[in-house]
């Protein structure tokens, strides 16, 4: 093991969390292919890809509301104590969707209704992941934690759609469902359970999720990160909502091939979670545009329909690349952000996010209607690359008019941050 993972692992505290942050992974990874699979059957004639664009949506979306609106409640709680209340209402509204479904009574309406409730407190939750180990943790510790959390949830990416994929074939993916709530129900006893270093207070000035986009507003190297993953997660919600009907119309294929493109997808994030926790430092404009057009290259395999084996190579060049991305943000915000806003800063940027891969989902999925599934993925690929490129060139025009307006050493100091 690295130097930089074997140093992570001696802490107690983190060896006795993230056993149960992988398991709710695990149940998540199960949610990809059982939600999208439940919508299918519960989705009248004609209207399969709208309401497995919305339940996708539904199942996230919700998450940003709930920052926007709560943060005045929630921002007083600590990162422990956010991620125990998201995990307990996840666990008892998504627990109620294959008892809803056992007594015939699991409509569309209800089932999205449910999905979009235990959403509510995601973004909280999420900030709260990541910000637990904070005071926790010395700084150069905290790529090589991020790599781990994100490694896990790569890795249930491999093994939570292909056991979602065997289990469809004999239950009902409402009972999937199921499975994610009794994961989450056992992160919340596990994390409150765990004695933990107290948080820095939250600011006096706090003003919930505003006061965190203040930030965020503040830091041009934050916004424009943030802008640029906001446009990436849309173009990547589609595949979600495409991915599916691929499958099943083009493909003729059933649920386990869907469980195995995610779990290649998986493979892949896996082996390039772990190589960024071992890496020492990478430039972070470089990686970022690069991860960003590499996964819209991996995309264009889609438009061969007649096998599935080249979209397969392809989704796992993807995740090879996309593997590294979240924790590089994730690492770049615990650095840049005030401690005492830290929770309120992820919160912020999540429920900007939040709003982004949904928002895509629910376009694939009007889009599917009137398309084919191959269009719309091999269009997602086509969108990632001219988001790079883009990007690339508002980078470079940004970089030139810092030369004509600051010092020549100023300049070169600020362009060499990496993470």
């Amino acid at each position: 093991m690295p130097g930089n993972y074997r140093s992570l692992f001696a802490d107690r505290t983190f060896r006795r969390l993230m056993p149960v942050f992988a398991l709710s992974d695990l149940g998540d990874g199960m949610s990809v292919v059982a939600v999208a699979w439940l919508a299918l059957t519960l989705a009248p004639e004609g209207g399969q890809g709208a309401l497995v664009g919305i339940a996708v949506a539904a199942y996230v979306l919700p998450g940003a509301v709930g920052a926007l609106v709560l943060g005045r409640w929630m921002r007083r709680l600590s990162a422990q104590r956010l991620l125990v209340t998201d995990s307990a209402l996840r666990a008892v509204l998504l627990g109620s969707v294959p008892l809803v479904h056992a007594v015939g009574a699991l409509t569309p309406v209800r089932y999205v209704g449910l999905l979009g409730a235990s959403s509510l407190l995601h973004a909280w939750g999420k900030a709260g992941k990541h910000a637990l180990f904070a005071p926790l943790l010395p700084d150069d510790q905290r790529l090589a934690a991020n790599s781990a959390i994100s490694t896990s949830l790569w890795t249930a990416t491999i093994a939570g759609p292909a056991l979602a994929g065997l289990l469809a074939g004999t239950v009902s993916p409402a009972w999937i469902i199921g499975l994610d709530a009794a994961t989450f129900a056992v992160l919340a006893l596990q994390t409150g359970r765990t004695t933990l270093p107290p948080s820095p207070a939250p600011a006096p000035a706090a003003g919930g999720t505003r006061r965190g986009l203040s930030i965020l507003r503040r830091q041009p190297e934050l916004l424009g990160l943030l802008v640029v993953t906001w446009v990436f997660n849309l173009s990547f919600g589609p595949v979600e909502t495409a991915l599916p009907l691929f499958v099943s119309d083009d493909l003729k294929a059933s649920a386990g091939l869907l469980g195995a493109y995610w779990a290649t997808f998986g493979i892949g994030a896996v082996i390039g979670a772990l190589a960024l926790g071992a890496a020492i430092r990478l430039p972070v404009w470089a990686a970022m545009l690069g991860i960003i057009a590499g996964h819209g290259l991996g995309m264009l395999p889609f438009a061969i329909t007649h096998t599935a084996l080249p979209s397969l190579i392809g989704f796992a060049f993807a995740g090879l690349l996309y593997g590294p991305y979240s924790a590089l943000s994730f690492t770049l915000l615990q650095d840049r952000a005030p401690a005492d806003s830290l929770t309120t800063v992820l919160a912020a940027r999540t429920a900007v996010l939040l709003t982004a891969s949904p928002l895509g989902a629910a376009v694939g999925g009007v889009l599917l209607d009137r398309t084919s599934a191959p269009a719309i993925l091999v269009g997602c690929g086509v969108l990632m690359i001219l988001i790079a490129a883009t990007s690339t060139l508002i980078l470079k025009l940004h970089r030139d008019h810092q030369r004509r307006h600051q010092p020549p050493h100023t300049f070169a100091k600020r362009t060499s941050r990496t993470t």
